[in-house]
């Protein structure tokens, strides 16, 4: 009878609906079958956009290549369109553009990411069916007060077209599964690590602390050599310089990151102080507000990390517990719905007249877990049970027995033993501290696995042809 239900994260409000598809699609991150795989179909609408039996008019640029992915192309119409997004994107956060050379460049460059993810989502049959992209759309469209079927009117005032909104969305949901797949595949928490983990929050004063950072990367290859690691360093430190010169670091990043959310200003958003990427956490626990620190040396490049804002609190977690015990008549083939009812109504008037409650729990109730232990279940924590059966239970005073009320189990009664307040916070720690490592580790793996693609791929850049 126990239904957990985990919690989710809101996620931020963005200036446009094209912005929102990009968050919204991690809400899908299980694998669903019934579409094309997504390079294939990727590439024959990009060679279908790009085929027009019109003749051009005399003079006209035909459509070119401004990259080479493997087997795949990205033309410089998809550049354009790409890049006239992120122009808006970034004005819209007030960060000053880069140079256009050097925002097509960059631009170009997390393009080529995408494409490599994507390529490998292909390989390992990662696909996402049509009802999947449309429960995507009807969330974005819900949250921007709107109808699925008000979603293209909206999109069109917004200068994005409804096919590419879609087809957009259905790759960032893809990469996003394909990220969760490599997160599964490679990630392992032993328990001692949780303790560890929790205890090391406790002990430095720090276990609600959060940080929102902004971060750039300057990448090395793998196994890079030593006049590729000096020309990172150096590059890394010129630009640490021009930070400590008063050069913004949301346009510094949107010129020269080389990380995943160069684009964002490479802002990581909030992070607990036990999320804290491995490389840098020592140091920006040691940072101030505003505060840039010198670069950070990694297996992937140099790390440039600015602290923007700091939380900190610490606090007891405490729950209101139940004691309850309950009796469960369930129908089913030799019995109706009306019958356990009356069944169940029966029980109750018999305890109302002094019968044992624990002895016909033990006999009648078809809850066998709680039936052995006389229908106790315990001190129950708020959110454990299905909700019918906890409105139930909250409405009852100690010593109280409910009235009959059905939930998808069958027919109950309920009644309510004790109320105890109960200190939890040594288990939410340890719950915070499994959560911080997994997502501590996640952002490790997704790094290292991408930046081992992109070195395995074949890569061509024509930007300037």
């Amino acid at each position: 009878m126990n239904h957990p239900t985990p919690p989710r994260a809101a996620g931020a409000s963005l200036p446009t609906l094209f912005m929102l598809s990009l968050v919204l699609a991690g809400c899908a991150l299980t694998s669903c079958a019934g579409s094309p795989p997504a390079p294939a179909r990727a590439a024959q609408a990009r060679q279908d956009k790009a085929v027009d039996n019109t003749a051009p008019a005399p003079g006209a640029l035909l459509d070119r290549i401004v990259a080479v992915v493997n087997s795949d192309v990205i033309l410089a119409s998809e550049l354009d369109l790409r890049v006239a997004v992120v122009q808006k994107q970034v004005l819209a956060r007030n960060t000053p553009l880069p140079p256009v050379d050097v925002l097509r460049k960059q631009v170009l460059d997390q393009m080529v990411l995408n494409r490599i993810e994507l390529q490998q989502a292909d390989q390992h049959g990662i696909t996402v069916s049509d009802d999947a992209v449309n429960q995507a759309m009807s969330r974005i469209a819900s949250s921007q007060g709107l109808t699925l079927d008000q979603l293209p009117d909206r999109l069109k005032t917004e200068g994005v077209s409804y096919s590419d909104f879609r087809e957009d969305l259905r790759e960032q949901i893809i990469v996003r599964n394909m990220e969760q797949q490599v997160v599964n595949d490679q990630m392992h928490i032993t328990p001692q690590e949780v303790e560890e983990e929790a205890r090391a929050d406790l002990n430095g004063g720090s276990s609600d602390a959060q940080y929102h950072l902004a971060h750039i990367l300057i990448a090395t290859p793998l196994n890079p050599t030593p006049d590729e690691v000096a020309a990172a360093q150096k590059k890394a430190n010129d630009i640490y310089q021009k930070l400590k010169g008063g050069a913004d670091f949301a346009a510094t990043a949107v010129a020269s990151s080389d990380d995943q959310q160069a684009l964002k200003g490479g802002d990581l958003g909030w992070r607990k102080g036990s999320e804290l990427p491995t490389v840098f956490a020592s140091v920006v626990r040691q940072m101030k507000v505003g505060d840039v620190s010198e670069p950070i040396p990694s297996a992937i490049g140099f790390h440039i990390v600015k602290l923007v804002e700091l939380k900190q609190t610490d606090k007891k977690y405490v729950v209101s517990q139940t004691h309850a015990r309950h009796i469960l008549i369930r129908p089913g083939e030799l019995m109706t719905g009306d019958q356990a009812k009356a069944k169940i109504s029966v029980l109750r008037q018999q305890i109302v007249a002094g019968a044992d409650f624990a002895k016909l729990a033990e006999s009648n109730s078809a809850d066998p877990g709680s039936a052995r232990q006389g229908g106790d279940l315990g001190w129950v924590d708020p959110g454990t049970m299905v909700p019918e059966f906890e409105d139930a239970m909250n409405k009852l005073q100690p010593g109280e027995i409910s009235e009959p009320f059905q939930t998808q189990f069958g027919w109950h009664i309920v009644q309510v033993l004790g109320r105890r307040d109960a200190d939890q916070t040594d288990e939410y720690r340890r719950n915070k501290a499994y959560e911080a490592i997994f997502n501590r580790k996640s952002d490790e793996i997704i790094q290292q696995w991408v930046s081992e693609a992109k070195d395995a791929a074949y890569i061509e850049y024509h930007l300037d042809g």
